[in-house]
C-alpha cells in the first residue's frame, strides 16, 4: 500500500521542542518514503483542552514547513465512529462494564494482585453496581510486534497491564479506542511517534485484531527530556517553539533524532536535506 503517515497532537498548549521532534520524524518518514503525511487533532479530553491551542498547532506547523496533505481530521467530530467501533466489540463480548473506582482498584491490587494491572474484578459481572466505564477484555496470549528503533517487541497483557478502558467513567472515548479507529479510517500505513507510547502499541494492536482492522508499522523515536530526566511536556513546563528561529529549532530536533548537522538556513532546504538524511538512515538499511 502507499505509504501513509500521521501526527496527532492533543491540543492541551503548543507544540515545544518534545512535540516538533515527533512531528518532524512522521513528516520526514513520509516524505523519504514518497507517502502521504496527515494532522489529526486528538481533541477527546476537553477539561485539559487550552482554548485556541488547535489553530496554534497548525499555524506552528506550517511556520515549520509541515502541512497537511489531506484535511485535518478532528476526533471530537468522530463520536459516531467510535460508538461503531464499541458495539462491535460489545456484540463480540469483548468489552464489559466496570463499576471499580481508582481505589477499588488499589485495594484490589494491595490484596495481592499485579502491580499497575487491573485485577478482573468486574469481568464477570459488577455485583448489581452500575458500570462506570468500559474495558476491553485482554487476550491471554502474548502480542508480538517490530518495532523499527526498538526491534522486536513482545508483551501478554494480561500479565503487563489487564483489561484496559475503552470508554472513560465521565463517558469520553479512550485514547485507545479511538486512535485505533482513526487510524483504520485514514489508511495509516506507518505509525511514528514518541517512545513513551511504545507500551501502548500492544494494546493498540489488540484492539486492531478484535475489530479486524489492520495493524500499521510502529518505529517509536527517542523522548525529548529535562534536565532532571523527566519527558519534556507542557506538565513539566515545556516551553513553546520559536516560530522565527524555524529552521534552528528543525535543527535541533533532527540532532536529536541522530540525523547528522543539516546546517541550512532557511526551512525548505533544511527540510529538503532532512528528508535525504533520513532516508539514509532508515530507509537504506531497509533496503527501500
Amino acid at each position: 500500500m502507499p505509504y501513509r503517515g500521521r501526527f496527532a497532537p492533543s491540543p492541551t498548549g503548543p507544540l515545544h521542542a518534545g512535540s516538533l521532534v515527533a512531528a518532524l520524524a512522521s513528516w520526514l518518514d513520509a516524505r523519504a518514503h514518497g507517502g502521504c503525511w496527515l494532522v489529526r487533532i486528538e481533541d477527546l479530553d476537553p477539561p485539559r483542552e487550552v482554548e485556541g491551542a488547535a489553530q496554534d498547532i497548525m499555524a506552528t506547523l506550517a511556520a515549520f514547513g509541515m502541512e497537511s496533505d489531506e484535511p485535518v481530521l478532528l476526533q471530537s467530530e468522530r463520536g459516531s465512529h467510535f460508538q461503531t467501533a464499541f458495539n462491535r466489540l460489545e456484540a463480540a463480548r469483548c468489552i464489559y462494564g466496570c463499576a471499580c473506582t481508582r481505589s477499588d482498584v488499589e485495594l484490589a491490587i494491595a490484596a495481592g494482585g499485579l502491580p499497575d494491572v487491573y485485577p478482573g474484578t468486574c469481568r464477570n459481572g459488577t455485583a448489581g453496581r452500575p458500570p462506570r466505564a468500559w474495558r476491553f477484555r485482554v487476550p491471554a496470549e502474548e502480542i508480538g510486534f517490530v518495532d523499527r528503533a526498538a526491534g522486536p517487541v513482545r508483551e501478554q497483557l494480561d500479565r503487563s497491564t489487564g483489561d484496559f478502558v475503552v470508554r472513560r467513567a465521565d463517558g469520553l472515548w479512550a485514547y485507545q479506542l479511538a486512535v485505533v479507529v482513526d487510524d483504520a479510517a485514514q489508511g495509516i500505513t506507518d505509525v511514528v511517534r514518541g517512545a513513551d507510547l511504545l507500551d501502548n502499541t500492544a494494546r493498540q494492536i489488540a484492539l486492531q485484531r478484535a475489530l479486524s482492522l489492520p495493524t500499521p508499522g510502529y518505529l517509536h523515536v527517542a523522548l525529548v527530556v529535562n534536565e532532571r530526566g523527566e519527558k519534556l511536556s507542557k506538565q513539566t513546563g515545556a516551553g513553546g517553539l520559536d516560530r522565527g528561529d524555524a529552521h534552528g529549532e528543525l535543527e535541533r530536533a533532527a540532532r536529536h533524532l541522530g540525523l547528522p548537522r543539516i546546517g541550512a538556513t532557511a526551512v525548505d532546504p533544511f527540510l529538503r536535506a532532512a528528508t535525504a538524511a533520513w532516508a539514509e538512515r532508515w530507509l537504506a538499511a531497509r533496503g527501500v
